[in-house]
């Protein structure tokens, strides 16, 4: 299902050919250093590039040989380039080409990502305004609290993806270093300049210091950024199924035209959507472990942690674009029910405003103790039936004696809890607030 609704852009990130001229990208930077350093004829670099061509069947044939990827695709720019063939890979190891042209792959995903949470921010703060003052019922431990607002929960969502937004631009500064310091990582067999060339070029930095690697603690921070925002859109989908369970009813996800529900109950309307991101959250968040995974490789390297990045780093990418696509158009396209949320914030009778009661004959004077037993205790009788809290608190002696029952009933507006909204969304929408926009590196797909 997923390969079905994979976004072309981000498959093709991923896509064997285009690793292949990546690699071929990092080859010819090489060749073109060698050039300036006076190692390589002087346009060696662009007459390979002219000749050079990319047989992802041939290099695939080569490999059922040699059983080593680079050397396949090295000696399948054989059959093409002719004598300039033998300065290409000079001095290298075959991690200074994959792990620097994985680095161009991460970031050029990273990039679509990040436009992607750059929509559903968008997508996110117009649903907050437009339901700011939609009052309903505030749940703790799944049990009505107190009044709140639809749109600050939306508003919650947007603060907390602006986090996940600073989150993945950090992981994308940290992944998009190249390596081309040779076998060991002490460029014995070339300098250091070459490896500041070639990475200028794709539009990395040189990472400090390397062995045969590039140091696995940056690809498992990646891996652990598009975790923690996999777990936010579960969040946010596991919200919605309860607020579309039948009982609730207070959101729902879009039914279109002839969608079918079940196909044994025809009344079904099912958050299948919302169903779908919580589960894809669980795959992504498993490859973060897998990433963690490879940080420990023996001394100077070895490969177990390649076999494993050839699925997750792919996988998660993909998954979380989809994900993102998925959530921007849930939350875009969210059916709101405002009378049910009046309903469900009136199913207790008042109960949801024992604590403003509390407080109100605090401030009148009251004992904290003796004022809590008395509301728990018109709490306790209209909650078996005994009627709505307000008629009850009103017939109460002790509470009769603080308040007056003009004063009981402002303790029962619901707008009461919506007074420091404007401050709040000032806080998360400001315009003051210090959130850029800009998200295009080098490398990235517009």
């Amino acid at each position: 299902m997923i390969e079905r609704y994979t976004r072309p852009r981000m498959k093709a990130i991923w896509d064997l050919k285009h690793k292949y001229e990546i690699w071929l990208d990092v080859e010819l930077h090489a060749c073109a250093a060698f050039e300036r350093a006076k190692q390589a004829p002087r346009g060696t670099a662009e007459k390979i590039r002219k000749k050079a061509k990319i047989n992802v069947e041939r290099i695939a044939e080569i490999e059922k040989v040699t059983k080593h990827d680079v050397i396949a695709f090295l000696e399948s720019l054989m059959d093409t380039v002719g004598p300039e063939h033998r300065y290409l890979h000079m001095g290298l190891t075959s991690s200074d080409i994959v792990d620097t042209s994985l680095a161009v792959q991460m970031t050029e995903a990273m990039d679509l990502i990040l436009a992607d949470v750059e929509g559903l921010l968008v997508v996110l703060k117009r649903q907050a305004l437009r339901y700011k003052n939609q009052v309903m019922v505030g749940r703790s431990h799944g049990i009505h609290g107190e009044p709140i607002s639809f749109g600050l929960k939306l508003a919650l969502w947007y603060e907390e993806m602006c986090r996940h937004q600073e989150r993945l631009r950090q992981v994308r500064n940290d992944i998009a270093v190249g390596k081309l310091s040779g076998a060991m990582g002490t460029f014995a067999h070339q300098g250091p300049e070459i490896e500041e060339y070639v990475c200028e070029k794709l539009g990395l930095k040189a990472d400090p210091v390397s062995n045969q690697v590039v140091q696995r603690d940056r690809h498992a921070s990646y891996a652990t950024a598009l975790a923690l925002l996999a777990a936010s859109i579960e969040k946010v989908a596991t919200e919605i199924r309860h607020l579309q369970r039948t009982e609730v009813l207070e959101a729902e996800e879009y039914f279109s035209e002839g969608q079918k529900g079940s196909s044994a109950m025809p009344h079904k309307r099912n958050p299948i959507i919302s169903e779908n991101l919580c589960g894809l959250a669980r795959v992504v968040r498993a490859n973060s472990l897998a990433a963690m995974e490879n940080v420990a490789l023996w001394h100077e390297r070895d490969i177990s942690h390649s076999s494993v990045e050839r699925v997750i780093m792919p996988d998660s990418t993909i998954l979380i674009d989809y994900m993102l696509a998925k959530v921007t158009d849930l939350i875009e396209h969210l059916v709101i029910y405002p009378d049910r949320m009046r309903q469900n914030l009136e199913l207790t009778g008042g109960l949801v405003y024992s604590q403003r009661l509390l407080l109100a004959l605090v401030e009148k004077g009251a004992q904290r103790k003796e004022s809590y037993e008395a509301v728990q205790r018109n709490a306790m009788a209209s909650w078996r039936g005994g009627g709505g809290l307000q008629d009850l608190v009103s017939k109460d002696l002790f509470i009769a004696q603080h308040l007056t029952k003009p004063e009981i009933a402002t303790c029962f507006n619901p707008k009461y809890y919506l007074r420091h909204l404007d401050q709040i969304y000032r806080r998360v929408f400001g315009r003051n607030r210090q959130r850029s926009s800009g998200i295009r590196g080098k490398g990235a797909k517009s």
